[in-house]
């Protein structure tokens, strides 16, 4: 799910946060999840260049902002034919497994508590 800009929005949001400033300057919602996204949820900022990073991971009561943002690759992180638009990706579990590894490895503080929400998933347990 799209969280605004890298540059105006990383270094003041916040785990449970519900808007982002757009490129107008104006605050704007993030959208609710779709009813099809059950499972783990990342969001997305968009860095200069059209580079998107990963910068927060969410499932069920987890809601983790990333002390350090991960590039996302949309051959490894998303699945073939997926790309970003200004509705939510979903994304399939093999791809999903490879972006929340390289996002602990890009966050190792906060390893104990992505380990846990990896925990919870079901293809964890495979």
């Amino acid at each position: 799910m799209y969280h605004g800009g890298f540059e105006a929005n990383f270094s003041h949001m916040k785990a449970g946060a519900t808007t982002f400033v757009g490129s107008d300057g104006a605050e704007h919602k993030i959208p609710e999840w779709p009813a099809e996204a059950n499972g783990l949820r990342i969001g997305y900022m968009e860095k200069a260049g059209k580079k998107f990073v990963a910068v927060r991971v969410i499932h069920g009561k987890s809601d983790v902002m990333l002390e350090n943002e991960m590039v996302i690759s949309p051959a490894s992180h998303m699945g073939h034919g997926k790309r970003f638009s200004p509705e939510p990706t979903l994304i399939d579990d093999e791809p999903a497994q490879q972006l929340l590894k390289d996002i602990a490895k890009k966050n190792p503080n906060q390893r104990a508590e992505l380990k846990a929400i990896r925990d919870r998933m079901p293809w964890a347990k495979k």
